[in-house]
């Protein structure tokens, strides 16, 4: 499964597999943006990003991590837009995704919701033995993938068995109202 923290400069993304209740690391990093570019051109290299994450790894469940509202609300938004990518391009794959608060996150991982980072990353180490974490935002997207496992995951076959119902039959409905001279 794969866990993603979403960010416009720099979105984290880290991989583990589960197997009963036992949690291996397999990679983790970082998708940065180009900040030289256009908003619409950054995220165009995160949706990018993200897919080769997904066709390189080829999860079977995703999480990403809910957003915090900023103090700047044109922060807020931009954080938003990235996350929106991060939620679209695993869904486009087929893959089921969930979403989790940070302090959820944190809860799962360590036991307390207001942990720092260091607690964090000292929690990784203990679950993920022998890690190497390639940055604090691949770090936060191994305990959004760590939270995606405690939480259940993919919630087990019948939910997977309907989720495919749904993306066979499912689509948005397209209303057109007036007309065309």
């Amino acid at each position: 499964m794969v866990g993603f923290d979403p960010g416009l400069r720099k979105t984290g993304w880290g991989i583990i597999d589960v197997e009963g209740s036992r949690l291996s690391h397999v990679a983790n990093g970082i998708i940065k943006t180009d900040n030289s570019l256009s908003l619409a051109e950054r995220l165009v290299q995160l949706y990018d990003g993200l897919g080769q994450v997904i066709t390189d790894w080829q999860p079977v469940s995703a999480a990403v991590e809910e957003t915090f509202v900023n103090k700047n609300p044109n922060s807020t938004l931009k954080l938003g837009q990235a996350r929106g990518i991060s939620l679209l391009v695993p869904a486009m794959a087929g893959i089921p995704v969930s979403e989790y608060s940070p302090n959820h996150i944190k809860k799962t991982v360590v036991g307390s919701g207001h942990a720092g980072k260091e607690q964090v990353t000292a929690m990784l180490g203990i679950l993920l033995p022998g890690v190497k974490i390639n940055g604090e935002d691949a770090g936060d997207a191994l305990a959004v993938a760590i939270c995606h496992a405690h939480s259940g995951g993919a919630h087990g076959r019948l939910a997977e068995a309907m989720r495919k119902e749904n993306l066979k039959t499912g689509g948005a409905q397209i209303i057109i109202k007036g007309a065309r001279s």
